[in-house]
């Protein structure tokens, strides 16, 4: 089996009202509990804010602890899911189920 991580950015979520989002979460919920009951289910999680994120950094030699992402970006990560699956097919199957059920885009790598 392999491992794959599946995600989106949050830009990619859009702008929704609160009663699209309560209405995508169940199904969201009922795709993560079909992993767990096919075996393939490893994490799954979405991310709090970019306005809470800090990073760690050691290129100076000296750990720095600092608030804020490492670099500024159009984009950030807004959450993931990692399934063990046989092949990609399997892995492309489940991130089109999430897709389907959150109602945006997800993308797929293979994690080594």
């Amino acid at each position: 089996m392999t491992q794959y991580i599946i995600y989106f950015n949050q830009q990619w979520v859009g702008h929704h009202s609160d009663d699209w989002f309560a209405n995508r979460g169940p199904l969201a919920a009922a795709v993560v509990d079909e992993m767990k009951n096919a075996g393939v289910y490893v994490f799954a999680g979405g991310l709090h804010d970019i306005d809470t994120a800090f990073h760690a950094d050691a290129t100076s030699g000296t750990v720095k602890i600092t608030d804020g992402p490492y670099a500024p970006a159009e984009a950030y990560l807004g959450g993931l899911t990692v399934v063990d699956v046989p092949d990609l097919e399997e892995a492309k199957r489940w991130a089109g189920k999430l897709a389907e059920a959150c109602g945006w885009p997800q993308e797929v790598r293979r994690v080594e």
